[in-house]
């Protein structure tokens, strides 16, 4: 008989679209965030926790007593998102317990790149990029935000204003120099 014609169990299937955590920081790196990065993330979980989760369990009992589950499409979708928040609430937990908040405004040393500085560089075909160097779980290249653990955000840290550092990439070395380094909160 063809498969197609069998009857699925109401058992949970694995998730084949989520294969593991999330992306996890190297073996001895600090989770270092800004303020604004740690509040963001506090924001999200308390937003799952308290409103999310809690209207798509009320669906999911819904759609569970409409009878059979096994062509129950709200059932369906809405157990696998129930699954996806519940995967997102336990990286955010464990995410906010490892971090280490780092104002930049209160950062020592403001002559040199470090977490949290706002960098200005030259690449080598003259094009300028403003960066500001963030925790990974911030990053948002279109805002200008990079991880400090990023191959550039590597390359710049504990650089000074005119030094040029050197970007390893896929493509070999790149030369950068450095304009102007800030911090603002």
């Amino acid at each position: 008989m063809s498969k197609a014609f069998t009857k699925e169990s109401d058992g949970e299937a694995p998730d084949d679209d989520f294969e593991g955590e999330e992306e996890t920081l190297p073996e001895g790196v600090k989770n270092y965030m800004t303020p604004t990065g740690f509040a963001a993330l506090r924001e999200e979980l308390r937003h799952l926790q308290k409103e999310e989760r809690p209207r798509i369990v009320e669906i999911v009992s819904w759609a569970a007593g409409n009878g059979d589950r096994s062509e129950n499409g709200d059932y369906h979708y809405n157990k696998k998102r129930l699954r996806e928040i519940d995967r997102r609430l336990r990286y955010l937990m464990k995410r906010l317990d490892s971090a280490e908040v780092v104002d930049p405004k209160k950062q020592q040393g403001l002559a040199r790149v470090f977490f949290g500085a706002t960098v200005t560089y030259v690449r080598e075909d003259g094009k300028e990029h403003t960066v500001t160097l963030v925790g990974p779980d911030e990053a948002d290249l279109a805002k200008g935000k990079i991880s400090w653990i990023s191959p550039v955000g590597r390359a710049l840290m504990k650089a000074e204003t005119g030094d040029e550092v050197e970007l390893k990439s896929p493509h070999g070395v790149e030369i950068l120099e450095v304009l102007e380094i800030r911090y603002s909160g």
